[in-house]
């Protein structure tokens, strides 16, 4: 991101205590602490991890109140942070079979084999104003219906397993082997054409709101024809494990909160998979079904062209949806402009000038700020 700027010291140091003075809004209320913005702005909270690419809840809520609730900063702080942390060791892939789901549904199949878990959802209110949360709640009146992990259900089975059992759905082969490991595009530039796996990353911490207007174009025919079926979500704890090759051991170091979304889809060229259903696939940090499912619908445009389809579209084309998802770098860009750009205005200007002058009713060289000294107060 273009931080970078010259001179005015004592007024960037007054800018930023007013910027303290503003964040901390009128003294005479209590200050929201970090534990509360944790606990009671969780999905903000699980935003800003996923697109901080750090599962960190407290330094995630930290970022929320030093960006004063702006989320695409507080995702920048903690990227920022997240280059001074050293890597340990990589992790296994995770095993999300072995979920302990919060919330699980498919939209396809309604006798669902483990059933159906509604969880945790706004979509079934009103959305209606609760008038109520304006007065402070008594602790003793909550209900916690789960506070643990080994309380929730465990291992269900997915659906794509189930319909891989009948041949019907894909299994695409994985990226990884004993001479490639997946790539790290935190670490390492992102080449194309990119594999599924750096796709995924990509995509996982991308803008929310880039992939769902991505999403939303595919659906309406600008992506790819044919109607998606979400097969599956499904959000909850999955286990943590580090490997220690020497000992060929693995242990579990905890368990982190995931929202995965397997959509089902028809492929549109004959022939482009035997099985009849291809799959797009989207997986995010925290509680957040909507991102996972504009992921989903992302990837799967983005299989196009693996699957002999047309590319035509925005969301289909590679390059432009992973050059411009980054929420972190597209802002910093086109905040860049804030910045001084005295030389190159006055350079667009005396073109102008020149092509005023040499044309009928040119412009008044006189009547501009060129060659006063003001362009720069």
């Amino acid at each position: 991101m273009y931080v970078a700027a010259k001179g005015g010291e004592k007024a960037i140091g007054n800018a930023h205590r007013f910027l303290a003075e503003r964040r901390r809004g009128d003294i005479r209320l209590p200050e929201v602490s970090v534990e509360q913005i944790r606990e009671q702005l969780g999905l903000a909270v699980d935003r800003v991890m996923a697109e901080g690419s750090l599962y960190d809840r407290d330094l995630a809520a930290l970022a929320v109140k030093q960006a004063q609730g702006d989320l695409v900063e507080a995702a920048f702080l903690l990227r920022a942070y997240r280059t001074t942390l050293p890597r340990f060791s990589p992790c296994p892939v995770l095993d999300t079979g072995r979920m302990r789901p919060l919330r699980r549904i498919s939209a396809a199949y309604k006798d669902l084999p483990g059933g159906q878990v509604l969880g945790p959802t706004y979509d079934y209110s009103h959305r209606l104003l609760d008038f109520s949360l304006m007065e402070a709640q008594a602790a003793a009146n909550v209900v916690y219906l789960v506070d643990k992990v080994g309380t929730l259900p465990s291992r269900m089975p997915r659906l794509t397993e189930i319909l891989d059992s009948d041949g019907l759905v894909e299994t695409p082969e994985p990226e990884r082997d004993d001479e490639a490991a997946v790539p790290d595009i935190t670490r390492e530039p992102l080449e194309f054409p990119a594999s599924r796996s750096a796709r995924l990353q990509a995509l996982a911490r991308g803008d929310e709101g880039f992939l769902l207007g991505l999403a939303y174009s595919a659906q309406r025919g600008f992506g790819f024809q044919g109607h998606p079926f979400v097969g599956e979500i499904r959000m909850g704890y999955v286990p943590l494990e580090v490997e220690f090759p020497d000992e060929s051991l693995k242990v579990r170091i905890g368990w982190i909160l995931v929202t995965e979304c397997v959509m089902l889809s028809r492929a549109v060229e004959a022939g482009a998979c035997e099985c009849g259903f291809v799959q797009g696939y989207g997986l995010v940090f925290g509680a957040n079904e909507r991102k996972a499912m504009a992921v989903a619908l992302v990837d799967r445009a983005l299989r196009s062209r693996e699957l002999g389809e047309e590319v035509r579209y925005p969301a289909q084309d590679e390059e432009y949806v992973l050059r411009h998802c980054d929420n972190v770098e597209s802002s910093g860009f086109v905040q860049h402009l804030k910045l001084p750009h005295y030389v190159d205005f006055q350079a667009e200007l005396v073109h102008v000038r020149r092509v005023g002058k040499e044309s009928e009713g040119g412009i008044d060289e006189g009547s501009s700020l060129a060659g006063s000294g003001q362009e720069g107060r």
